[in-house]
């Protein structure tokens, strides 16, 4: 495979679509590039803040009371609130992060061996296998939200008094058939940026993640097939020095790619994850006061929405909390492969080089959570036992 092919292979569609929103990090675009607004990434803002949030955070105001009502606006307000927040995070780090981008590609113009090639491959498999789980749900909940509001739109059209999606007092005549029309796709495109934002930057981040520990299995890798020539005396103690420093370089190196990604996003992340854990409660809410709601066809519809709404919720979150794992293991196993290799084999003052490798190795890369929390599978299964403990709370308030 070329390497444009290799870059798409791990970052499938996630890449399109972070180009349809302008925040791609195109590693062929000139550094000059990322200093120019981009057209796409502002008009999205635009529409996400003036058609979604504004509206929804108005309407939770309005609703004070209503307890139903508030959390309904309220799950609208935190969801496209925290799109904005990872949108205007992913662009205001374009620079950085298109640097990042660029060594990743260079990891794969250089990586020769099959074996290297094929740990990557492995890894970009697993992240393609996640981001498909995420993308199938993300589509579902957009067609049901789609139909949902296209069925209202119909009826909506022929009536005196038409409302929006997201009722708001736009300043020009919204009673006017060509501004409704225009208002309401607008809203309707707002609604699936949201969503899709939302789940396109939790991948790219998770795809960041996986690449770093592929990297890091290259180097274990690499490592023991050093210490295993020197072992076997196939190669001089010069040419192992060599390697070794090599070795440390590379691994320093892919220590600050991981630190840079947690850099990037460990405070929108803080937030990310103070708000899925509302959102799996506010929506969870939802998914049960629909199910005991005798209104028949439309209230099924509705639940099939929200529960591919909370499937997707659940995966993002999911999806972050495994990258992270999988990276902290990968970096303290380093140490324990210097450990596992033939160092007992080869000259003590040579055995000594590896001891800077396995100390360095001691302190485990992570992502946190503003510098807070770190992300791990302990984190999502808190994350949705505290939400659930939440939804008991509400559910107590409500009757």
């Amino acid at each position: 495979m070329s390497v444009n092919e290799d870059l798409h292979h791990t970052f499938p569609l996630c890449r399109q679509l972070m180009r349809l929103v302008g925040v791609w990090p195109d590693p062929d675009a000139p550094l000059s590039d990322f200093g120019r607004p981009n057209l796409r990434f502002i008009v999205t803002v635009c529409i996400l803040i003036m058609y979604v949030y504004v509206p929804q955070f108005m309407n939770a105001i309005r609703s004070w009371g209503n307890v139903e009502l508030m959390i309904q606006y309220i799950a609208s307000v935190n969801f496209s609130f925290l799109a904005c927040c990872k949108l205007i995070v992913t662009r205001y780090h374009g620079e950085t992060l298109r640097t990042l981008m660029t060594s990743y590609r260079t990891d794969w113009i250089t990586a020769k061996r099959n074996w290297e090639r094929n740990t990557m491959l492995k890894l970009a498999r697993t992240g393609r296998s996640i981001s498909f789980s995420c993308y199938t749900s993300l589509i579902c909940a957009i067609s049901l939200y789609v139909y949902i509001n296209l069925l209202k739109f119909y009826r909506n059209i022929s009536q005196s008094e038409r409302k929006l999606i997201y009722q708001f007092d736009y300043p020009y005549d919204m009673q006017k058939t060509s501004y409704y029309v225009i208002t309401y796709f607008i809203q309707i495109s707002g609604g699936m940026y949201v969503a899709m934002i939302n789940s396109t930057v939790d991948i790219f981040v998770a795809l960041l993640l996986l690449h770093v520990c592929a990297q890091l299995i290259n180097l274990r890798t690499a490592l023991n097939d050093l210490v295993e020539k020197l072992a076997e005396k196939s190669i001089p103690s010069a040419k192992f020095k060599e390697g070794i420093t090599a070795i440390v370089l590379r691994h320093e190196s892919l220590i600050r790619n991981a630190k840079t990604i947690d850099n990037c996003y460990s405070t929108v992340l803080l937030v990310q994850m103070m708000a899925a854990t509302f959102q799996l409660c506010f929506e969870s809410f939802q998914v049960y006061t629909g199910m005991i709601d005798k209104n028949s066809e439309r209230s099924t519809i509705k639940i099939a929405f929200l529960i591919c709404y909370v499937t997707l919720l659940l995966l993002d979150a999911y999806v972050y909390c495994y990258a992270a794992e999988r990276l902290l293991i990968e970096s303290t196993a380093i140490a324990y492969g210097a450990y596992e290799c033939k160092w007992y084999d080869i000259p003590s003052r040579d055995a000594r080089d590896l001891m800077f490798i396995v100390y360095r190795s001691m302190i485990p890369l992570k992502l946190t959570a503003g510098k807070f929390g770190i992300f791990s599978i302990e984190m999502f299964g808190m994350t949705v036992k505290t939400s659930m403990g939440y939804l008991s709370m509400l559910l107590a308030i409500n009757n």
